[in-house]
């Protein structure tokens, strides 16, 4: 007989991915506070890890069969997986910058994106830094879903109507959220978009990390030669930006934002509350 690995975590369990959680945050402020024009991606990738192994935990995208960095560094076009290396970050790029930190073995997981400023084109710049802010303000829609959802499949009706409101924007099918916890990459699918399914039922032990991607053109994408780099096919430019959020008891807790999502669900009227 063949036994099923329930998706959903104990009390205790919780309790151990807030520190990953934590860590996977400090990579992505680490890198934010060096992202300037003239920098490589690839130094972006050791402040990365520095960040984490400082928090105690250690690079667990390291642990991808194949992958050997800390960091996803995708850029302008590139929507996600992209390889840090010797690409310099130029005025006006787009940066998508996806981390993940394994603590006593639980993982934790998220992405930002990030537009260079470049007073020279301040036209291409605001349209940039528009879709990075809606795709983050999608994420944040489905955040603040999950706290009421009775199904997990209610938070890709909220991440894509806050997107379609937005204007002419295109959403990733190809690639979407899912859950974590031992592994980085665990059961259920968190979809950026409606489908027919409900999905399973959201209740405390729950923890996703949802991630909308979003483009300013078709959706449409392919994969470099690298074989790990995604990237449009109309060379139009991407956003991502992803959190790991927990459902617990007294309500949920975004375990890769310092605050637990205190800010980003503000808007909203939710106040989260902290695993206990």
């Amino acid at each position: 007989m063949v036994f099923k690995r329930s998706i959903y975590k104990s009390p205790a369990q919780l309790r151990l991915m807030v520190a990953p959680g934590l860590a996977t945050a400090a990579s992505l402020d680490a890198v934010r506070d060096a992202l300037v024009a003239g920098v490589t991606t690839l130094q972006l990738d050791e402040l990365a890890e520095q960040a984490i192994i400082a928090a105690g935990g250690m690079p667990n995208f390291k642990l991808e069969h194949g992958y050997h960095h800390t960091i996803c560094s995708s850029v302008n076009d590139e929507v996600v997986h992209g390889i840090p290396g010797s690409r310099i970050v130029q005025p006006g790029d787009i940066v998508s910058i996806d981390s993940g930190a394994i603590l006593d073995g639980w993982n934790g997981d998220s992405a930002r994106s990030f537009v260079l400023p470049d007073p020279a084109r301040p036209e291409l710049v605001a349209e940039r830094q528009k879709l990075s802010d809606v795709t983050e303000q999608s994420l944040w829609h489905g955040i603040a879903r999950l706290a009421t959802a009775k199904h997990l499949n209610e938070v890709g009706e909220a991440v894509e109507d806050h997107i379609l409101s937005q204007g002419e924007y295109g959403i990733l099918t190809d690639y979407i959220g899912h859950g974590i916890g031992r592994r980085m990459h665990e059961e259920p699918p968190v979809f950026n978009y409606r489908v027919r399914a409900k999905g399973p039922e959201v209740k405390p032990g729950l923890v996703v990390a949802i991630e909308p991607m979003v483009v300013l053109g078709d959706p449409e994408t392919y994969v470099k030669d690298d074989g790990w780099t995604v990237a449009t096919e109309d060379g139009s430019a991407a956003a991502h930006w992803e959190h790991s959020v927990a459902v617990h008891k007294d309500g949920i807790w975004v375990l890769t934002a310092a605050d637990g999502g205190a800010a980003g669900l503000a808007p909203f009227g939710i106040t989260p509350t902290p695993i206990a």
